[in-house]
C-alpha cells in the first residue's frame, strides 16, 4: 500500500487530521502527519494564518515540511521510497510543492487547497483535488488556471467539486463541515490511493 505524508491546514494538527490519518491507516496505508506548528492548534483561520506569518511565512513552513519529509526519503536497501503527498488547504499547497520537487513521488492528493506552479514545472504524477464549489480560497478562475498549468506540466489531474460545501468540509469540528460531501470525498480518495498502490505492483 501507499506511504503517505499528510500535511495539516492553517488550523494546525487538529483531531480531524489525526482521524484522517487513522482512516487511511485502516485502509492499509502508512501515514505520516507532521506537525508544522509546534503543537499549536487554532479555532479560527485568522489565528492560524497570523501564526504562519509570525513563524516566518510560507517559506518557513515549506522549510519545515521539507525537513519533516527528508528522513522518509532515505534509501531503504538502496531504494528511495516513493511517497504520496497529501494535505488539507494550506497543507495541500505544501504537499503540491514537495510532490513536484520529488522525482520519485507516487501521487498527490489535495483536499481543499492548491499552489501555484513554476513555468518550468514538469511531472507525470497522478493528482486528485477535492474542493468546495464555490470556495473563497480556491476561486473558479484560479482553479481553471491551476488545472491548465498542471496539465501543461504533465500531471494526470482529477478535480472533484462539492457544491454547497464549506471550504474545509472534511473537518467535523468546523462550521464548514458537510458530512455527505466529506464521505463522498473520502470514498473517491481511498479509491485513488488504492489505484496508486496497485501501480507499485
Amino acid at each position: 500500500m501507499a506511504q503517505i505524508v499528510l500535511f495539516h491546514s492553517a488550523y494546525g494538527l487538529r483531531p480531524a487530521v489525526h482521524a484522517a490519518a487513522d482512516r487511511l491507516r485502516a485502509a492499509g496505508h502508512t501515514v505520516h502527519a507532521p506537525d508544522l506548528f509546534d503543537g499549536l492548534v487554532f479555532e479560527d483561520i485568522e489565528a492560524g494564518m497570523a501564526y504562519q506569518e509570525e513563524a516566518g511565512g510560507s517559506d518557513e513552513l515549506l522549510r519545515r515540511a521539507v525537513g519533516a519529509v527528508a528522513p522518509l526519503l532515505a534509501p531503504v536497501d538502496g531504494v528511495v521510497p516513493e511517497l504520496v503527498y497529501a494535505g488539507f488547504s494550506l497543507g495541500g499547497s505544501l504537499a503540491q510543492n514537495l510532490a513536484l520537487a520529488d522525482e520519485k513521488a507516487r501521487g498527490l492528493l489535495l483536499l481543499h487547497g492548491t499552489s501555484d506552479l513554476r513555468e518550468d514545472a514538469a511531472t507525470s504524477i497522478p493528482v486528485q483535488l477535492h474542493v468546495a464549489e464555490p470556495d473563497p480560497f480556491e476561486t473558479e478562475d484560479w482553479l481553471n488556471a491551476w488545472y491548465l498549468r498542471m496539465r501543461k506540466a504533465g500531471a494526470d489531474v482529477e478535480v472533484h467539486r462539492y457544491r454547497g460545501a464549506g471550504h474545509l468540509f472534511t473537518d467535523p469540528d468546523l462550521a464548514d463541515y458537510d458530512a455527505e460531501a466529506a464521505e463522498r470525498a473520502w470514498a473517491v480518495a481511498l479509491d485513488f490511493l488504492a489505484e496508486l498502490s496497485e501501480l507499485d505492483g
